[in-house]
């Protein structure tokens, strides 16, 4: 208590110690109160710490080292879904009752990536030192967004901070899915594509040459299928490295640009709503971000204008962002929502007509919700449908590509005949 007390007189001294506190892996030996020889392992600053820790749970330690990180587990980065995790652990402890200092600690000393361990303690001192946890949360901007912070900040303010936290929680557990859901029909497609040109690569690389040592002794024109695939393989063999750098230097240089420039991030955004099938799928995820982060905003009891600033930027996309802005303008003047929404031609007419009768029955939080539930069920049907749709097309491209090859290689022996 006095510690506490300490740290909240002093919050920088308070913030110095959160981040001198850096939690390491330790693997100790010792003996419980039956003398019975344990072993185990936990995170903590120091030895001295874990030592006193262990000595309150009735074990004397005999033994104990810091892991090395050196070969073994290194931490892992701290991902979205972790953060959506712990906001999910502070509601539900919050809601039962368990103070929040104590949440903190019970959930860092869960936490099975130290990185995150860490996160938690020093949002944990930072709060123990007298500020809000919103502030707290607002000095870690890499993990946790003004959006978050904001709608924590607006629990804290109202006196409801723990069904806030319950909301955040299912707002970022359905984000991370339908994330998640776009990255599984994006990534399965590319991967088996991307496997399909080195298997090529190696062939010309490798068993075209061969089959050209055979041509070469069977003294007849060969077909010009066979010619074109034994004239590919030889620029392959003599600029394979070439078109390697060329490719990762391409790479790097995209890399850059788009990092670099808003314009080709603009044009992608609006490159990938037009594009065949998956374009769909993206434009309805977008539908549902913007509905469910609405609806989470103003639930929290944000003001309408206000919330419109957080959705724009939890958009994603160019598109649906000027498209947010331009319904925030209307709305400051006097607009409906769901008036400014048809304006943008944007959105779909369902989204449009639920935001209006969500305004006429004075719950368009509850209307936004079903309307994000909604798209959110379509995105995950047409991410199944696509997976199955794509597996004839992938055997399409298998084949063209190795099975293209291949009779190419075979051409020649079958007229063989002919030569004799």
């Amino acid at each position: 208590m006095a510690q506490q007390a300490a740290l909240k007189k002093n919050p920088a001294a308070a913030n110095k110690k959160a981040k001198e506190e850096k939690l390491y892996p330790f693997k100790w030996e010792g003996k419980d109160r039956k003398g019975t020889k344990i072993t185990g392992e936990i995170q903590g600053s120091n030895a001295a710490l874990i030592k006193n820790q262990l000595r309150k749970q009735g074990i004397l330690v005999t033994k104990i080292n810091k892991k090395s990180t050196l070969f073994g587990k290194r931490a892992k980065k701290i991902k979205p879904l972790d953060i959506a995790f712990f906001t999910r652990q502070l509601a539900t402890m919050m809601e039962s009752g368990v103070p929040i200092i104590q949440a903190f600690e019970i959930i860092a000393e869960g936490a099975e990536n130290p990185n995150m361990a860490q996160l938690v303690n020093e949002v944990k001192v930072d709060v123990a030192a007298g500020n809000t946890l919103a502030d707290s949360l607002r000095q870690h901007p890499k993990y946790f967004d003004d959006l978050f912070c904001n709608l924590v900040e607006s629990g804290e303010q109202s006196g409801r901070l723990e069904s806030l936290l319950d909301r955040i929680a299912t707002y970022k557990e359905k984000t991370e899915a339908l994330k998640a859901k776009i990255k599984k029909a994006m990534t399965y497609p590319v991967s088996v594509v991307l496997v399909a040109v080195i298997v090529t690569a190696i062939m010309l690389l490798k068993v075209v040459p061969s089959f050209q040592d055979v041509f070469s002794s069977f003294g007849a024109e060969l077909p010009s299928f066979t010619l074109f695939v034994i004239g590919l393989s030889e620029w392959l063999q003599a600029w394979w490295f070439v078109a390697l750098i060329a490719i990762i230097v391409g790479g790097y240089i995209y890399g850059k640009a788009h990092t670099k420039s808003k314009k080709l991030r603009d044009a992608e955004d609006r490159a990938l709503l037009k594009a065949p099938i998956v374009g769909d799928i993206i434009y309805q995820a977008a539908v549902a971000r913007y509905a469910r982060t609405l609806s989470t905003t103003f639930a929290a009891g944000v003001p309408l204008v206000e919330a419109l600033d957080s959705v724009a930027g939890a958009a994603g996309n160019v598109v649906f962002y000027n498209a947010v802005m331009k319904i925030k303008e209307d709305v400051s003047a006097g607009s409906q929502l769901n008036f400014s929404m048809r304006a943008t031609n944007v959105f779909p007419s369902l989204a449009v007509q639920m935001a209006g009768i969500g305004e006429e029955s004075g719950n368009l939080d509850g209307m936004l919700e079903k309307v994000a539930d909604y798209y959110e069920a379509e995105v995950d049907n047409k991410v199944d449908n696509l997976t199955t749709l794509l597996e004839p097309m992938i055997m399409c491209v298998l084949g063209v590509l190795v099975g293209g090859l291949i009779i190419a290689m075979y051409l020649p022996i079958f007229q063989l005949g002919n030569v004799v």
